[in-house]
């Protein structure tokens, strides 16, 4: 993750928050009185966002805040588990604990969503990605929570890559013709992926050479045929519609990559609390 770019985010999203100040801590706590905190499971889950987002809240908040014994990334928790401890001035404890819940609930449910994902296809070489599908102003902290979950990233932005969709086959005319266009335009360093719903347009890409190949929404029995036509000339994703109950199925069709947008946009936040130390 950018290091400048979370911060410069942590600051606002804590200002956000706390306004022109925390009219209840303030009015309770005088300035120098000292708290202890511990930020705790309250359902098993995957731990994403903890030593590295939740504590920078804290710090940007107070750098006098103390982070003690962070779980590392990837664990897996249970109800009861200690994510960390924080100790410093109250007041900016009880500031900075809404925001850093609600990132690490937040990051916490979609590595652990994505977990689910990787274990229904462990065993065969399918790759699970993510997609743009993710909350404004969070993308880089959610694509980080699907590595954390065992998945990969798909593309950050529309500078990482060519996809031709839908709507650009529409507009340009065919998927001949929008190939055309970015080989004469993109560095040849850059691989070209056309989205496909039909076997008709699958045959198109193969005839314009295109590197990847999704097939968008095809049932698994389309999907099979598919990847035989394209019998290794390019990459195949599978995307549209998968969740847990259907990604088995997909992966056993052949393809290459199955990319999730329920990744990021349907992942439920984690239940996780800040219980008080005397």
């Amino acid at each position: 993750m950018d290091r400048n770019l979370l911060r410069r985010q942590l600051k606002a999203f804590l200002a956000e928050d706390i306004g022109r100040g925390d009219l209840t801590s303030e009015s309770i706590f005088v300035v120098g009185e000292i708290g202890r905190a511990r930020l705790v499971a309250r359902e098993p889950f995957v731990a994403a966002g903890v030593g590295n987002i939740a504590a920078e809240v804290f710090w940007v908040q107070n750098k006098a805040i103390e982070v003690i014994d962070p779980v590392a990334e990837g664990s897996l928790l249970q109800p009861g588990d200690t994510l960390m401890t924080v100790s410093g001035p109250v007041v900016d404890l009880l500031k900075a604990e809404r925001v850093a819940l609600n990132l690490v609930q937040r990051l916490s449910g979609i590595a652990t969503i994505t977990s689910r994902f990787v274990e229904a296809v462990a065993g065969t070489r399918v790759r699970i990605t993510d997609t743009r599908k993710t909350t404004p102003g969070l993308r880089m902290m959610e694509k980080y929570a699907v590595q954390v979950g065992g998945g990969s990233n798909h593309r950050f932005n529309l500078t990482d890559g060519v996809l031709i969709k839908d709507n650009h086959i529409a507009a340009c005319g065919s998927i001949t013709e929008a190939v055309r266009r970015v080989r004469h335009k993109a560095p040849h360093t850059i691989r070209i992926e056309v989205e496909t719903d039909t076997l008709e347009q699958v045959d198109e890409c193969l005839a314009c050479g295109v590197d990847i190949i999704m097939l968008d929404n095809m049932s698994c029995e389309t999907m099979t045929k598919a990847v035989q036509k394209i019998n290794g000339r390019a990459l195949v994703e599978a995307s549209g519609g998968v969740n847990l109950s259907t990604v088995a199925a997909i992966a056993a069709t052949g393809v290459d990559i199955i990319s999730v947008g329920a990744l990021t946009h349907s992942a439920p936040s984690c239940d996780i609390g800040m219980d008080w130390s005397q």
